[in-house]
């Protein structure tokens, strides 16, 4: 009995582990937040010559945009343009990716409700 219980526990500590998610609501959403965070890095960059090394402190601020750094950003393009397309199953600690069904990606969107009221006078 001891040995299933020690099972249990180990899937459940790995089902538990946090899911990194850098994703936006939209691709160019996501693509604004990157010329934001380039923008400011070049930026501070560049205008260290016109302007002195205080420009410098720009540059932290494209970590707020970024959400982290450039990689980071890197990442959650990726899964902002696979979000929907792709599916993640994990069985026996393996995990793979394949295709999203269309009909539980269908189940997944909510419907526009049509019915609109008519208008009193």
């Amino acid at each position: 009995m001891k040995p299933a219980q020690g099972e249990k526990a180990r899937v459940t500590a790995q089902s538990a582990a946090p899911e990194t998610n850098f994703a936006s609501k939209s691709v160019p959403r996501h693509l604004a937040r990157g010329v934001i965070g380039f923008g400011l890095i070049i930026g501070s960059i560049a205008l260290v010559p016109v302007a002195g090394p205080a420009t410098l402190l720009a540059a932290p601020l494209a970590l707020i945009a970024f959400r982290g750094c450039p990689t980071c950003w890197m990442v959650g393009l990726a899964q902002t343009i696979s979000r929907g397309r792709l599916e993640r199953q994990c069985a026996d600690g393996v995990c793979t990716l394949s295709k999203a069904h269309p009909a539980a990606k269908a189940a997944e969107e909510p419907t526009a409700d049509i019915n609109v009221p008519a208008a009193s006078l």
